[in-house]
């Protein structure tokens, strides 16, 4: 039985090809970190071909697909069999850079107060972060004794989290399963006093795949936006929850699901109430000061855009 200083969990289901390059990958790692493999009940041949290829790494497997909650069980042989104090969650399509994993556990032993190191993805060749990080990267919330921006959400995929911080405040939730949980764990680090942390230090690579077709993206929206207002009621202020969940009825009819998803979220309402647990209200000023930013920016792009096509027009 290997130790390590920091696991790294690889979240998959059904992408058998990507996994495995992603896997090659890691075993190239200067710091040969110990793998496991949170595989969400794939039904493809992920599980047998890992094993064929590489027999030291831990898999992890689901008998039902229960969403991003499978790394619950794989971060728990973590800290049980290879007592990792750190772990470093992993899309099947990304792999760390050498030596960004020696760097992250220097960082938090360093901060005891970071929580989660949320990386610089890019990809494509280049050096310029995806779209999801450039938007954590201008987090507006700042202190000078941290190595980065605070954030009040962090890339699920592409970070590393206490492994006790990720025990104590129990994981995943099981009921969010593909969106949402994520989320939910943030507002729970910070209400416990942790910090969350954007480290452009800390890098890694997504290889590019295939975009969903629009009948998925369609189905994703409605999820994220269902799960968004179950989070708002689990934890944040009851006018914002009522906010969420209007906004999430207006995204089923935008997709056309909304003789399929209101009474789901209306069921779902009554199980986040009975486990209602706010957050300070610091955290919720925290999150709209990140909202505002992210409005801004967005709005200063869209300028940017317009004004740059009316060039194009007049020349």
């Amino acid at each position: 039985m290997s130790t390590s200083r920091i696991a790294v969990v690889v979240f998959t289901r059904n992408r058998v090809r990507e996994v495995v390059t992603t896997v090659a990958r890691l075993f190239e790692l200067p710091e040969a970190p110990p793998i496991l493999i949170a595989d969400d009940a794939s039904e493809d041949h992920t599980v047998s071909l890992l094993a064929n290829l590489f027999p030291s790494v831990r898999i992890v497997q689901g008998a039902t697909r229960v969403g991003v909650p499978a790394c619950n069980r794989a971060a728990a042989w973590a800290a049980s069999d290879y007592h990792a104090d750190y772990l470093a969650f992993t899309d099947d399509d990304l792999c760390w850079e050498a030596g960004a994993l020696d760097r992250a556990v220097q960082m938090l032993d360093t901060h005891p107060r970071i929580a989660i190191l949320t990386a610089h993805v890019s990809m494509d060749g280049g050096d310029e972060a995806e779209p999801a990080c450039a938007a954590l990267q201008a987090s507006p919330l700042t202190d000078d004794a941290l190595p980065g921006p605070l954030l009040t959400r962090y890339q699920p995929g592409a970070c590393v989290i206490r492994t006790a911080v990720f025990g104590m405040l129990g994981g995943y939730e099981s009921r969010l399963r593909d969106a949402g949980a994520d989320e939910l764990l943030a507002l729970d680090v910070l209400a416990a006093g942790h910090a969350i942390v954007y480290c452009e230090a800390l890098r890694a690579r997504r290889e590019p795949s295939a975009s969903p077709d629009r009948a998925t993206r369609r189905a994703l929206a409605a999820l994220q936006a269902r799960n968004a207002a179950w989070v708002a009621w689990l934890r944040l202020p009851q006018w914002f929850a009522w906010w969420a969940t209007l906004r999430a009825l207006a995204v089923f009819a935008g997709t056309f699901a909304l003789h399929r998803e209101a009474w789901p979220l209306i069921d779902g309402i009554g199980w986040a109430w009975r486990n209602r647990r706010r957050v300070p209200a610091t955290v919720h000023t925290m999150r709209r000061q990140v909202v505002a930013a992210e409005r801004r920016r967005a709005a200063l792009s869209a300028a940017a855009t317009a004004a740059s096509h009316h060039e194009d027009l007049r020349a």
